[in-house]
Protein backbone atom coordinates (compact mmCIF):
# COMPACT_ATOMS: atom_id res chain seq x y z
CA UNK A 1 0.00 0.00 0.00
CA UNK A 2 0.82 3.34 -1.49
CA UNK A 3 1.72 6.47 1.19
CA UNK A 4 -1.65 7.84 -0.36
CA UNK A 5 -3.96 5.12 0.16
CA UNK A 6 -2.61 4.15 3.38
CA UNK A 7 -3.57 7.95 4.17
CA UNK A 8 -6.75 7.89 2.78
CA UNK A 9 -7.50 4.26 4.65
CA UNK A 10 -6.41 5.88 8.13
CA UNK A 11 -8.83 8.72 7.33
CA UNK A 12 -11.90 6.43 6.00
CA UNK A 13 -11.40 4.67 9.36
CA UNK A 14 -11.16 7.88 11.41
CA UNK A 15 -14.42 8.98 10.27
CA UNK A 16 -16.13 5.32 10.86
CA UNK A 17 -14.81 5.41 14.05
CA UNK A 18 -16.25 8.78 14.85
CA UNK A 19 -19.42 7.34 14.18
CA UNK A 20 -22.04 5.93 16.74
CA UNK A 21 -20.20 3.14 18.59
CA UNK A 22 -22.66 1.77 21.35
CA UNK A 23 -22.72 -1.33 23.67
CA UNK A 24 -24.91 -3.73 22.34
CA UNK A 25 -24.93 -6.38 25.88
CA UNK A 26 -22.66 -9.01 27.36
CA UNK A 27 -22.60 -12.53 26.98
CA UNK A 28 -21.49 -14.89 29.47
CA UNK A 29 -21.96 -17.69 27.91
CA UNK A 30 -22.71 -18.94 23.89
CA UNK A 31 -26.94 -18.93 24.61
CA UNK A 32 -26.64 -15.08 24.96
CA UNK A 33 -24.95 -14.17 21.84
CA UNK A 34 -26.29 -11.58 19.87
CA UNK A 35 -27.64 -12.75 16.32
CA UNK A 36 -24.83 -12.82 13.78
CA UNK A 37 -26.03 -10.36 11.04
CA UNK A 38 -22.86 -8.50 11.57
CA UNK A 39 -18.93 -8.72 10.69
CA UNK A 40 -17.44 -8.99 14.11
CA UNK A 41 -13.90 -8.03 15.04
CA UNK A 42 -12.18 -8.92 18.72
CA UNK A 43 -9.93 -8.09 21.15
CA UNK A 44 -8.23 -10.53 23.51
CA UNK A 45 -5.24 -10.51 25.95
CA UNK A 46 -4.26 -10.93 29.11
CA UNK A 47 -5.55 -9.69 32.32
CA UNK A 48 -4.17 -5.84 32.87
CA UNK A 49 -2.69 -5.69 29.12
CA UNK A 50 -4.73 -2.81 28.95
CA UNK A 51 -7.39 -4.25 26.73
CA UNK A 52 -10.31 -1.73 27.79
CA UNK A 53 -8.06 1.48 27.76
CA UNK A 54 -7.11 0.36 24.52
CA UNK A 55 -10.40 -0.14 23.21
CA UNK A 56 -11.60 3.35 24.78
CA UNK A 57 -8.68 5.11 22.99
CA UNK A 58 -9.07 3.52 19.73
CA UNK A 59 -13.02 4.69 19.65
CA UNK A 60 -12.25 7.85 21.66
CA UNK A 61 -15.04 7.17 24.44
CA UNK A 62 -13.72 6.96 27.94
CA UNK A 63 -16.47 5.03 29.42
CA UNK A 64 -17.37 2.47 26.52
CA UNK A 65 -15.57 -0.68 27.59
CA UNK A 66 -14.87 -1.27 31.34
CA UNK A 67 -11.99 -0.79 33.16
CA UNK A 68 -11.39 -2.62 36.66
CA UNK A 69 -8.16 -2.89 39.14
CA UNK A 70 -9.17 -6.30 39.55
CA UNK A 71 -7.82 -8.77 37.14
CA UNK A 72 -9.68 -11.31 35.65
CA UNK A 73 -13.05 -10.06 36.56
CA UNK A 74 -14.55 -9.86 32.93
CA UNK A 75 -15.79 -13.39 32.19
CA UNK A 76 -18.01 -12.34 29.43
CA UNK A 77 -17.60 -11.50 25.81
CA UNK A 78 -18.69 -8.00 25.46
CA UNK A 79 -20.48 -6.61 22.42
CA UNK A 80 -20.53 -3.34 20.78
CA UNK A 81 -22.18 -1.90 17.73
CA UNK A 82 -20.05 0.57 15.30
CA UNK A 83 -22.11 2.08 12.82
CA UNK A 84 -25.91 2.63 12.36
CA UNK A 85 -28.83 3.92 14.52
CA UNK A 86 -29.84 1.82 17.57
CA UNK A 87 -31.93 -1.08 16.24
CA UNK A 88 -30.77 -0.94 12.81
CA UNK A 89 -27.80 -3.50 11.10
CA UNK A 90 -24.55 -2.55 12.52
CA UNK A 91 -21.70 -1.74 10.14
CA UNK A 92 -19.61 -4.18 12.44
CA UNK A 93 -19.23 -5.16 15.66
CA UNK A 94 -15.72 -4.99 18.39
CA UNK A 95 -16.11 -7.74 20.43
CA UNK A 96 -14.16 -7.55 23.85
CA UNK A 97 -12.95 -10.92 25.31
CA UNK A 98 -12.78 -11.86 28.68
CA UNK A 99 -9.04 -11.45 29.70
CA UNK A 100 -6.69 -14.93 30.56
CA UNK A 101 -3.83 -15.02 32.50
CA UNK A 102 -4.56 -13.81 35.90
CA UNK A 103 -2.26 -15.78 37.90
CA UNK A 104 -4.82 -16.31 41.52
CA UNK A 105 -8.07 -16.77 38.97
CA UNK A 106 -10.15 -20.29 40.06
CA UNK A 107 -9.24 -23.41 37.98
CA UNK A 108 -13.28 -23.55 37.49
CA UNK A 109 -12.58 -19.71 35.70
CA UNK A 110 -9.93 -20.61 33.95
CA UNK A 111 -12.18 -23.96 32.44
CA UNK A 112 -15.16 -21.39 31.82
CA UNK A 113 -12.88 -19.13 30.31
CA UNK A 114 -11.43 -21.70 27.65
CA UNK A 115 -14.93 -22.81 27.26
CA UNK A 116 -16.46 -19.81 26.35
CA UNK A 117 -13.60 -18.39 23.93
CA UNK A 118 -12.88 -21.88 22.40
CA UNK A 119 -16.50 -22.20 21.43
CA UNK A 120 -16.93 -18.17 20.43
CA UNK A 121 -13.70 -19.23 18.54
CA UNK A 122 -14.98 -22.17 16.34
CA UNK A 123 -18.52 -21.49 15.93
CA UNK A 124 -18.79 -17.83 15.21
CA UNK A 125 -18.16 -17.76 11.05
CA UNK A 126 -18.83 -13.88 11.06
CA UNK A 127 -15.84 -13.13 13.15
CA UNK A 128 -13.15 -11.88 10.56
CA UNK A 129 -10.12 -11.56 12.83
CA UNK A 130 -8.73 -11.61 16.55
CA UNK A 131 -6.55 -8.76 17.26
CA UNK A 132 -4.20 -10.10 20.53
CA UNK A 133 -3.06 -7.64 23.14
CA UNK A 134 0.57 -8.10 24.08
CA UNK A 135 2.12 -6.01 27.17
CA UNK A 136 5.36 -4.54 25.66
CA UNK A 137 7.07 -4.70 28.34
CA UNK A 138 6.72 -8.03 29.00
CA UNK A 139 5.94 -9.93 25.11
CA UNK A 140 4.83 -13.33 24.53
CA UNK A 141 4.21 -15.45 27.29
CA UNK A 142 3.58 -18.93 27.80
CA UNK A 143 -0.67 -18.59 28.35
CA UNK A 144 -0.23 -15.86 25.22
CA UNK A 145 0.92 -19.09 23.21
CA UNK A 146 -2.21 -20.99 24.52
CA UNK A 147 -4.47 -18.47 23.06
CA UNK A 148 -2.63 -18.29 19.53
CA UNK A 149 -2.91 -22.26 19.48
CA UNK A 150 -6.64 -21.87 19.86
CA UNK A 151 -6.53 -19.62 17.39
CA UNK A 152 -4.67 -21.44 15.07
CA UNK A 153 -6.91 -24.54 15.45
CA UNK A 154 -9.79 -22.71 15.00
CA UNK A 155 -8.63 -20.95 11.41
CA UNK A 156 -9.16 -17.27 13.09
CA UNK A 157 -7.07 -14.74 11.44
CA UNK A 158 -5.70 -13.16 14.30
CA UNK A 159 -3.20 -9.99 14.18
CA UNK A 160 -0.84 -9.16 17.67
CA UNK A 161 -0.93 -5.68 18.67
CA UNK A 162 1.68 -4.57 21.29
CA UNK A 163 0.12 -2.29 24.05
CA UNK A 164 1.73 0.32 26.77
CA UNK A 165 4.43 0.86 23.93
CA UNK A 166 5.27 4.50 25.80
CA UNK A 167 6.30 2.69 28.82
CA UNK A 168 9.53 1.37 27.40
CA UNK A 169 12.98 2.78 25.55
CA UNK A 170 12.31 2.53 21.87
CA UNK A 171 15.55 -0.06 21.15
CA UNK A 172 13.54 -2.00 23.92
CA UNK A 173 10.07 -1.75 21.80
CA UNK A 174 12.04 -2.96 18.47
CA UNK A 175 13.65 -5.48 20.33
CA UNK A 176 10.30 -7.33 21.69
CA UNK A 177 8.42 -6.22 18.00
CA UNK A 178 11.45 -8.37 16.50
CA UNK A 179 11.18 -11.31 19.20
CA UNK A 180 7.13 -11.04 18.81
CA UNK A 181 7.91 -11.44 14.62
CA UNK A 182 9.83 -14.25 14.97
CA UNK A 183 8.00 -16.28 17.50
CA UNK A 184 4.40 -15.75 15.21
CA UNK A 185 6.85 -16.31 11.94
CA UNK A 186 5.02 -19.71 11.10
CA UNK A 187 1.68 -19.91 12.59
CA UNK A 188 -0.75 -20.51 9.89
CA UNK A 189 -3.33 -17.94 11.13
CA UNK A 190 -1.22 -14.84 12.26
CA UNK A 191 -0.68 -11.67 10.34
CA UNK A 192 3.02 -11.02 9.92
CA UNK A 193 2.51 -7.25 10.72
CA UNK A 194 2.73 -5.85 14.42
CA UNK A 195 1.37 -3.13 15.59
CA UNK A 196 2.74 -0.92 18.26
CA UNK A 197 0.23 1.24 20.76
CA UNK A 198 -0.16 3.50 23.50
CA UNK A 199 -3.61 3.97 24.75
CA UNK A 200 -2.23 7.25 26.64
CA UNK A 201 0.28 8.85 24.21
CA UNK A 202 -2.64 7.99 21.08
CA UNK A 203 0.17 5.83 19.56
CA UNK A 204 -0.61 3.75 16.54
CA UNK A 205 -4.11 4.04 17.24
CA UNK A 206 -4.73 5.33 13.49
CA UNK A 207 -3.01 2.85 12.02
CA UNK A 208 -5.30 -0.29 14.20
CA UNK A 209 -8.74 1.89 13.28
CA UNK A 210 -7.20 1.25 9.68
CA UNK A 211 -6.16 -2.39 10.56
CA UNK A 212 -9.87 -2.85 11.98
CA UNK A 213 -11.17 -1.83 8.34
CA UNK A 214 -9.42 -3.82 6.69
CA UNK A 215 -9.96 -6.86 8.12
CA UNK A 216 -13.62 -6.52 7.28
CA UNK A 217 -12.83 -6.40 3.75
Amino acid sequence: MDNDARAAAIEEARRIFAGPIRFLRSAPSLKFLPEPIAEEVAFAGRSNVGKSSLINALTNRNGLARTSNTPGRTQELNFFDVGGQEGDVPRFRLVDMPGYGYAKAPKDMVRQWRHLVNDYLRGRAVLRRTHVLIDSRHGLKEVDHTLLDMLDEAAVSYRVVLTKADKVKASELADVSARTAEAIHKRPAAHPEIIATSSEKGMGLPELRAAVIAALT
